[in-house]
């Protein structure tokens, strides 16, 4: 049997299966499943009967019913109408019904596809622990993930292979760069990336939950009902009937839709409030403008994260060649005027299957055997803040059941025991591929530190470092002192990746990776502070080592006879403290020359 594509989403889920030369997702009724499973008793009720029940579009907890059951792996177990349900089990319950709603698909039968294996998508920011659970809970549902890949570069991938003269698309964007807006019902994530020889390589990614569209849902209900209540000119709060809320939800989303492409939606929900304020239908004629008031703070905030993303990585939006916006959100006219204003009506795509795109792009991944490859090296910020890579870019992802790990730990040592701690600074560069400059950017990813025994000379105590990258594609980082016995580890997630099209040797997607600089548009950072770095590659480096600590071992070394470098020479003078006042940066010397120089004037006076 194949692998399918399976985009788990927060707000809605959708499996989507590749049968010849068409990617095709399998819906209900023409859209894709909401996340949300209701408990009534011994049964189970998963999809839009359950999402009826809802009177919030937010994400949680609702008498029986949980919306958004994703946001809550992680926490441990979640109490739903007074009985505590593990998060993996809720997970496990509406991957299984989406699962069981496929294989009944009349396509999909004919396909022959049973749907027990998989490509995920997943938001940038799910972490370690997260992912982890998710593909527990698939398990449990019989769904193995064969692989998981990041949910807008999924959206590209399925946006470009879906295109009918695709090979020239990517020909045509070769070398360009591309930024994926991807605004769905629960997170906004985005992706920039570059075109590469047939590969899509991830620069930066970003990602948050705060300004997801089920937040703008329950603005525009709460806004709706007040502004139907005011036109009544009723300020104070009046009753509701049961199941009201969750039906001008509904209705709100029917309008968002509906104002993409109209000026005025007339909302009517019957029997909505109690008969305390005589008609008991609400009935509001909203306008776009109103609409667009209402989001434009949350679109700003959308907005702001691509400025930002330009920022962290200081291009320019003219170098942009394309920005590919899809999700629910990105229909509303103020949202594509906001991208335009940015990047040119010319250079913005809106996707027309913004529901569906993420899993029938990790369908296509699925059938085209993409590989999907680190983007940029792993580095550690060594003595004299050189880099050394520990994981090179063009390294393979592991799969399911697999581990890309290091033969054996590294070792390295620690060339200033000074204040008992070594820091392993983790870094990886601002450009993707293996042909990176000792000048060019890096982006600090994480710190390692481990106590050492502060009595040792310099270089005398080893340090190993094991790292290891796992199916979950989090690198698992672990340093470890061999005198003192200690020990420190690290999880990182916010990792790069490539993927390619067309199956080879990690050696040639290594040479794809390969990036120019980025266009520069800005100084450094001015004020940034960094941590000086403690570790050395070899044990016989002595210009790894502080001047000032070198010489309380070893103060032959700085014999002018020897040449000591400028740098360490420097280092001892202004750090190693004074003979007499034991202070660094001291003012005796001024204060004896301040001296001298009053007795000799005395002297000439007399």
């Amino acid at each position: 049997m194949g692998i399918v594509g399976f985009d788990f989403g927060t707000t809605n889920s959708v499996m989507s299966i590749v049968a010849g030369n068409r990617c095709i997702p399998i819906l209900d009724e023409g859209f894709p499943h909401p996340s949300v499973v209701s408990y009534r008793g011994g049964e189970v009720v998963v999809g839009r009967e359950a999402k009826k029940a809802l009177a919030s579009a937010t994400s949680g907890v609702v008498g029986n019913t949980v919306k958004s059951p994703k946001t809550m792996l992680g926490q441990g177990s979640v109490v739903i109408d007074g009985t505590s349900y593990s998060p993996k089990a809720v997970v496990r319950d509406v991957v299984a019904h989406v699962m069981m709603h496929a294989r009944d698909d009349r396509v999909a039968k004919s396909s022959g596809e049973d749907f027990s294996r998989a490509v995920v998508t997943i938001p940038v920011d799910m972490n370690g622990a997260r992912r982890q659970e998710l593909r527990e809970a698939c398990r449990m549902a019989g769904l193995s993930i064969y692989q998981f890949v990041h949910e807008p570069l999924a959206a590209l991938y399925g946006h470009l292979r879906s295109l009918p003269d695709f090979k020239e698309e990517f020909n045509r964007l070769n070398r360009e760069l591309v930024l994926v807006f991807d605004w769905g019902g629960g997170t906004l994530d985005l992706t920039l990336c570059r075109v590469a020889d047939g590969m899509l390589v991830q620069v930066l990614n970003d990602g948050c939950s705060e300004v997801g569209g089920d937040v703008i849902d329950d603005m525009l209900v709460n806004e709706i009902e007040s502004r139907a209540l005011a036109k009544r000119g009723i300020s104070r709060e009046v009753g509701r009937q049961v199941g009201a809320v969750a039906r001008l939800r509904e209705e709100a989303e029917r309008a968002k839709i509906a104002l993409s492409s109209k000026e005025v939606y007339s909302v009517l929900v019957l029997d909505y409030f109690q008969s305390e304020v005589g008609d008991v239908d609400l009935e509001y004629r909203i306008t776009r403008q109103e609409l667009q008031e209402i989001v434009s703070e949350k679109v700003s905030q959308a907005i702001s994260r691509i400025e930002s993303l330009l920022r962290a990585t200081r291009i320019d939006p003219s170098n942009i060649e394309l920005c590919l916006a899809t999700g629910g959100m990105v229909n509303m006219p103020l949202i594509q005027e906001r991208l335009h204003e940015i990047f040119g009506a010319r250079r913005v795509q809106i996707s027309e299957r913004g529901n569906t795109i993420i899993s029938e792009g990790a369908a296509w991944i699925a059938h085209d055997c993409a590989q999907l490859m680190l983007a940029k090296n792993i580095e550690v910020l060594v003595s004299r803040s050189l880099h050394f890579p520990i994981i090179r870019a063009g390294t393979l992802m592991p799969r399911e059941g697999e581990v890309q790990r290091l033969p054996e730990p590294l070792a390295f040592y620690c060339s200033d025991p000074t204040d008992g701690v070594a820091k392993f600074q983790l870094m990886a560069p601002k450009r993707t591929g293996r042909s990176i400059q000792i000048t060019d950017e890096r982006n600090f990813l994480g710190v390692l530190s481990v106590d050492v025994d502060a009595q040792k000379r310099p270089l005398l105590e080893r340090l190993l470092l094991d790292a290891a990258i796992d199916e979950n594609l989090v690198l698992n980082a672990t340093a470890r002192s061999t005198i003192a016995g200690k020990s420190d580890s690290l999880e990182l997630h916010n990792l790069e990746f490539g993927l390619s099209v067309a199956a080879g040797s990690s050696e040639d997607g290594a040479k794809k990776l390969d990036d120019e600089p980025l266009t520069i548009i800005g100084d450094h950072d001015i004020g940034s502070i960094q941590l000086r770095p403690n570790i050395a590659v070899r044990q016989d480096d002595l210009k790894a080592v502080p001047g000032e600590v070198l010489y309380k071992w070893n103060s032959h070394y700085f014999d002018l006879r020897n040449s000591p470098p400028r740098e360490q020479d420097d280092e001892k003078a202004h750090y190693q403290p004074c003979s007499v006042c034991r202070k660094v940066y001291c003012e005796c010397a001024a204060l004896r020359a301040q001296a001298a120089k009053k007795l000799q004037t005395r002297h000439e006076k007399t």
